[in-house]
């Protein structure tokens, strides 16, 4: 059944971020809600900030059995809150699921505020649109105070009430941290989480420096629910194969590393040095960028190898890189980033030319460019997964084949038994 629930968390940035990366989960629509007045604008809700607030999670259960003459007397809305609606299918994503998490991504017990967000309309809020969207609003919300008390919370003051009216948020709110990865977007959980049987049997793991250079990836506290983080481990580290340990982890897990970057954007991205952050990122990054960023922290900048590959550069003939690849044994060459093939040694021929050279390169590794530099009209060849310059492709090969003309430097080789 395709439902709609209405969850108010803070700015609504991370919120509508939060949920767009549920599966089962439709769409997800900034706006606002809660108050008591038409048309609400970004401007009007930061306007009427200082204003009243309506019923809250204790109120609620007092209200319980009120008429709603009663109930409108005694909880008067002035201002709206941001919040996201949630379109989602129930036989997908579970309400039960969705509410609970709504409870573990921000502190409840804030009354009209979220950390430094200070109004009313940041205030937290649900607004259901079934009777057991409430039912479950008000169960979860009565185990969550018990898990809050516990850990020393005061008490929810979560407004909770049937939605009203939802007016959406001007264009520009819309999926703003996807346009605006490094756009603010803090982390008000509390870290209080409802249990689960991998939460009782997995507690998490500390992560410590390994020594010399590895890559780590911060992501949510709570798996699968960073957006960014899914996409850019799909398009990105999923497919990194390369000699630099990658690593991907809560920021609450990291432990004696030197880090100066904040860590509540996810994905955050950091290149560290023997447990010191060499260079950071916040927010989701493309591919190129992403390998960029490594080839200057692997190659070096300004070394003949970083030269080939982001300036088009080429090695010297007869390298000393070229003299050991040229007769290694069986096996594969990789990208130097990447760690993905590009060409093996069964395609491998002396061309006497001073550069590596093979007939074929490895199926949909490398793609091919018409390169006009230096008045000349060639093609380049470059490495689909980092993109970087590998050679030159040229149909003087042996028995009318082509010849791939490679710079060693921007190699990696792998014998045939560890492949």
């Amino acid at each position: 059944m395709i439902l709609e629930i209405f969850f108010a968390a803070g700015c609504f940035w991370g919120v509508e971020k939060n949920f767009e990366s549920f599966d089962g989960v439709i769409d997800v629509v900034s706006g606002y809600s809660g108050g008591n007045y038409e048309n609400p604008t970004y401007q009007d809700v930061l306007n009427n900030r200082r204003n009243g607030q309506g019923e809250t999670f204790l109120s609620i259960l007092k209200n319980i059995g009120m008429s709603d003459e009663e109930k409108e007397n005694s909880n008067t809305l002035i201002n709206h809150t941001e919040t996201v609606k949630v379109v989602y299918d129930s036989s997908k994503v579970s309400t039960e699921t969705l509410i609970k998490n709504f409870w573990e991504i921000h502190d409840p017990t804030q009354m009209n505020r979220q950390g430094n967000d200070v109004g009313n309309n940041y205030r937290s809020a649900i607004y259901w649109t079934t009777d057991k969207q409430k039912e479950i609003a008000i169960k979860t919300g009565q185990e969550f105070q018990k898990l809050l008390s516990e850990k020393g919370y005061g008490q929810i003051v979560t407004e909770m009430s049937a939605l009203e009216k939802f007016w959406p948020a001007e264009d520009y709110h819309q999926d703003y941290l996807r346009f605006n990865p490094n756009g603010y977007c803090p982390d008000h959980s509390t870290g209080v989480a409802f249990l689960t049987q991998n939460s009782i049997e997995s507690p998490l793991d500390k992560i410590t420096p390994l020594g010399g250079k590895e890559i780590i990836v911060i992501g949510p506290e709570i798996e699968g629910t960073c957006l960014f983080c899914i996409e850019f481990e799909k398009k990105v580290t999923s497919k990194y194969a390369g000699t630099i340990p990658l690593r991907s982890t809560p920021a609450s897990a990291l432990s004696g590393f030197e880090i100066e970057t904040p860590t509540w954007a996810t994905p955050t991205i950091f290149l560290i040095e023997d447990g010191k952050e060499v260079w950071a990122h916040q927010g989701i990054m493309s591919s190129e960028d992403f390998y960029k960023a490594l080839g200057d922290f692997k190659l070096g900048i300004g070394s003949e190898a970083h030269n080939v590959a982001f300036n088009d550069g080429t090695d010297k003939r007869f390298c000393v890189q070229y003299k050991i690849f040229k007769d290694t044994p069986e096996g594969i060459f990789v990208d130097k980033l990447s760690g993905r093939p590009l060409f093996d040694t069964a395609d491998r021929f002396d061309s006497k030319s001073g550069w590596l050279s093979f007939t074929r390169p490895v199926d949909n590794e490398v793609y091919e460019l018409i390169d006009k530099s230096y008045g000349m009209v060639r093609t380049e060849i470059r490495s689909v997964s980092s993109d970087i310059h590998l050679g030159h492709v040229f149909n003087d090969g042996p028995d009318g084949m082509p010849r791939y003309c490679i710079n060693a430097t921007v190699l990696e080789f792998v014998p045939r038994d560890d492949v």
